[in-house]
């Protein structure tokens, strides 16, 4: 005879009746779409800065995958399309960089997924510019947008893709630095680094953060 089971607390039965049988409790059901967010500073006076490198990517990818940003709920804009079988939403916060986090959450928790279904995309001062970074969780490393996810989420354990702004010239303030606009002369830079960094996400969506590690770290 197969085993049942009891549901824990319930009352004794009579002798010689068979114990209540309870179904299984489902599991709960996974993400069924991956995350991209693209950390940045709304408004046309942002639009080109340093500070901007994350939604600069995502319009990168967007524009790559024929994908259209439009305005939605949770103080965002955000694009949805597919990559291969897998449907992807590109959201860029439109809560300023140091409340990033508050966008990101609610996002998340309507879409029933979790950190570990998300990669967020930005600068980083501490690469030289034209390099970029993958990596799959780690601390906030004084950027205040993951900052503010990191509290938001209480979690560390999303991905990351950090594209190199270079640090400021001695004397420059880093806040001043970053959202300043790119000079001329760093623009090829910057629009190959945003054509890598689309390949980068395609293979984070394809095949997971540890091949995308390999391929462009």
């Amino acid at each position: 005879m197969p085993r049942v089971r009891v549901a824990p607390g319930a009352p004794a039965t009579h002798r010689g009746e068979p114990p209540e049988v309870f179904p299984p409790v489902p599991p709960k059901p996974s993400c069924i779409v991956k995350i991209i967010v693209g950390l940045g500073n709304p408004g046309l006076k942002y639009r080109r800065t340093r500070h901007n490198l994350g939604f600069m990517a995502l319009a990168a990818l967007a524009d790559l995958r024929g994908m259209r940003f439009r305005r939605a709920r949770f103080r965002s804009t955000q694009a949805r399309g597919r990559i291969g079988r897998e449907e992807i939403i590109l959201v860029r916060p439109m809560t300023f960089m140091n409340r990033s986090g508050e966008s990101v959450a609610r996002v998340l928790s309507q879409s029933s997924c979790s950190p570990v279904d998300m990669l967020v995309v930005c600068d980083d001062v501490h690469l030289d510019l034209g390099r970029m970074r993958l990596r799959r969780s780690g601390s906030a490393g004084g950027h205040r947008g993951l900052e503010s996810i990191i509290q938001q989420l209480h979690s560390r354990d999303f991905a990351r893709l950090r594209l190199g702004v270079g640090a400021p010239p001695e004397g420059v303030d880093m806040m001043d630095y970053v959202l300043r606009g790119f000079g001329r002369g760093e623009w090829p830079a910057v629009r190959e680094v945003l054509a890598r960094a689309a390949q980068a996400m395609e293979t984070w969506v394809y095949h997971g953060i540890d091949e995308a590690m390999n391929r462009f770290n």
